[in-house]
């Protein structure tokens, strides 16, 4: 009696084996670090660059501990031994390279080759342990009523001339906020049109008659419901742009979250220099390709200051004027994907995937222009604020475009296409990175930004980290007095748990808050709630004369139905607070979850194999319990 196969050893072993291993990142603090990153996609940062930083800090007798570089992505990350020496650092960097690189300070992790290697990595921790910087970006919202205005007014035409109704015109409707009027010549057309209309949106839009002098007219007007759908729709792609964008800049794991329908929380733990992701955060890079004006002279449209009607001034690199046509060919949404490599002769380029609409377009122009020239056009937005002594938040947004490429076609162009005449390697790099990530849906603006030092999160850590350890260790010498050897074993099992929730946070890549850190505390004391049910069930078994082996195997049988109502009546409630909770009261949710998960584990099927172990299948007359 009392005895488990071999397999269910060999599963303890083997959980508790990956258990450390992928707890064990957490044991590796990171360390102070400074970010250099070209200020320009035409500044190169290559081995150069590095050595005459190398040289710099070693001036100043500045000691660097090692140095991680990434030529194609243009990222060097130079770590120190204090937060002390990586300030020093940072202000030599600035004075040695000038405005030509940007600086960042960063916490870089310090996890070994060999356990990155089994993509073991350290838990990622808040902003309240970390540090970093925290941002509040509200987004234009305007620009998504535009949209789906713009969107139902396409529907519209499309709709009405399927009906065979004639219509004079679509407009927006100023009298009326978030409306479109749409304009007919004959009363009975707009009442069939108003019928087809709120047949095909029920809910999003409402229909009403106002007669015009220019015709008999019908307002749309998008109902609240459309309103928000439209707007968690543009915040929705905004966060997916942003965490793409920041994904790609090398720094920490990015904390991004909605708040309400118009703003998003942005928080970067260990980066401790706003300035060096707020462009990254705000500005957005695109392409769009035009026809080059051939039949006019730009330096003359410069010199006169007049431009072509259909035409546009833009200008080169060099700073040469070029006059394209104003109509755009095609624009950077309908780019799917985009990857750096060379052209036939080595040089830099940029290839191009075009979603199904873009290239059949593209492909229908570019076929009617053959051995004419087009241009390529790069375009970047940058959302400025400022706050004024009254408090108000000015707003400014500052576009660059410049012509990137100019080549004749020399024959018709389909989904997949390349661009060069990029400067070097590392451009088309950034470019398709840019690309890649996409323009944001809607601009956004940020209205605050606050900056968490790294000393009040070390202090966070210590407070966090005590209140585990004193928990934990009053918990086992409770459970090794009252409950001797069984308490002991309890002890095992609780150890056990406390580092499979380490574990499952790291392999989750979940982020550690104190809200978090809470609920593994509370989670070290109810680990041990299962083991009391079945102790406390052993001791009636025995006071009721069963044997010691009777005891422990009715002890874990019939306390088995309680302990899973408790935990799974808790679980629902974490579930629960995860589902309708944000921010702090998820991490919460998650720690608990986690640790009721692996408590049931190590409470009843980790302490019944150790209690096997040394009472199984042997002759006893008395329990340590």
């Amino acid at each position: 009696m009392n005895r488990y196969p071999l397999w269910k050893y060999l599963l303890l072993i083997a959980v508790t084996v990956i258990a450390l291993v992928y707890a064990l990142p957490n044991l590796y603090p990171s360390e102070p670090a400074v970010q250099v990153t070209p200020a320009e996609k035409t500044t190169l940062l290559g081995t150069g660059t590095i050595e005459t930083i190398k040289s710099k800090l070693a001036e100043a007798s500045l000691s660097v501990k090692s140095i991680d570089t990434d030529i194609n992505s243009q990222n060097a990350v130079f770590h120190f031994d204090t937060p002390d020496t990586q300030l020093a650092a940072q202000e030599t960097i600035r004075k040695a390279l000038g405005n030509e690189y940007k600086t960042a300070l960063n916490l870089a992790p310090t996890t070994p080759e060999w356990l990155t290697s089994m993509s073991a990595k350290p838990m990622n921790l808040g902003l309240d342990l970390r540090g970093g910087v925290h941002f509040l970006m509200e987004v234009d919202m305007s620009v998504a009523i535009s949209k789906a205005l713009d969107r139902h007014k396409d529907e519209f035409r499309t709709l009405l001339r399927e009906k065979k109704l004639r219509y004079l015109g679509i407009k927006k409707y100023n009298k009326i906020p978030n409306s479109l009027i749409l304009l007919f010549k004959d009363e009975t057309v707009r009442n069939n049109a108003q019928t087809a209309l709120k047949r095909e949106y029920r809910t999003d839009v409402d229909f009403a008659k106002a007669d015009t002098e220019k015709g008999f007219g019908l307002t749309a007007t998008l109902t609240d419901l459309n309103i928000k759908n439209a707007k968690r729709f543009i915040l929705q792609q905004n966060i997916i742009t942003l965490r793409r964008k920041l994904n790609s800049t090398g720094l920490s794991e990015p904390i991004i979250q909605q708040q309400g329908l118009e703003r998003i929380v942005v928080q970067l733990p260990g980066v401790q220099d706003p300035s060096a992701v707020k462009e990254k955060l705000s500005g957005t890079a695109t392409l769009e390709f035009h026809m080059v004006d051939e039949g006019n002279d730009a330096q003359q449209a410069l010199a006169s200051g007049q431009i072509p009607a259909g035409s546009k001034l833009f200008k080169e690199r060099n700073g040469r004027p070029v006059l394209l046509k104003r109509k755009i060919i095609l624009s950077g949404d309908r780019i799917t994907q985009a990857s750096a490599g060379f052209d036939e002769q080595q040089m830099p380029s940029v290839n191009i995937s075009l979603d199904a609409s873009g290239a059949k377009r593209f492909s229908k122009i570019t076929g009617a222009n053959i051995k004419k020239l087009m241009a390529v056009v790069y375009i970047e937005d940058k959302y400025i604020t400022k706050k004024l002594d009254d408090g108000t938040i000015h707003k400014k947004r500052v576009t660059k475009k410049e012509v990137i490429s100019i080549a004749q076609i020399q024959s018709q162009l389909g989904k997949r296409f390349m661009i060069n005449g990029l400067d070097s390697p590392q451009e088309a790099h950034l470019l398709a990175e840019d690309l890649r990530a996409g323009a944001l849906a809607a601009p956004i603006y940020i209205v605050e930004e606050r900056t968490v030092g790294p000393s009040l999160g070390a202090d966070n850590i210590k407070a966090g980290f005590n209140s585990v350890i004193i928990g934990f260790i009053l918990v086992l010498i409770f459970m090794a007095v009252y409950y001797k050897v069984f308490g002991l074993v309890a002890n095992m099992a609780l150890t056990l748990n406390l580092v499979l929730i380490v574990a499952i946070l790291s392999l989750m890549q979940a982020t550690l808050t104190l809200p978090g850190i809470a609920g593994i505390v509370l989670t070290v004391g109810m680990a041990v709630d299962a083991n009391v049910l079945i102790f406390e069930r052993i001791k009636e078994e025995l006071k009721n004369g069963l044997t010691p082996q009777a005891a422990i195997h009715s002890g874990y049988e019939k306390a088995f139905s309680t302990i899973a109502d408790a935990n799974i009546t808790t679980l629902i409630a974490a579930i629960v607070l995860f589902g309708m909770g944000t921010g702090p009261i998820q991490g919460f949710a998650t720690t608990l979850a986690i640790g009721i998960v692996s408590s049931m584990f190590t409470a009843i099927f980790g302490t019944r194999a150790i209690i096997n172990m040394i009472y199984g299948g042997k002759k006893i007359t008395k329990l340590s319990i």
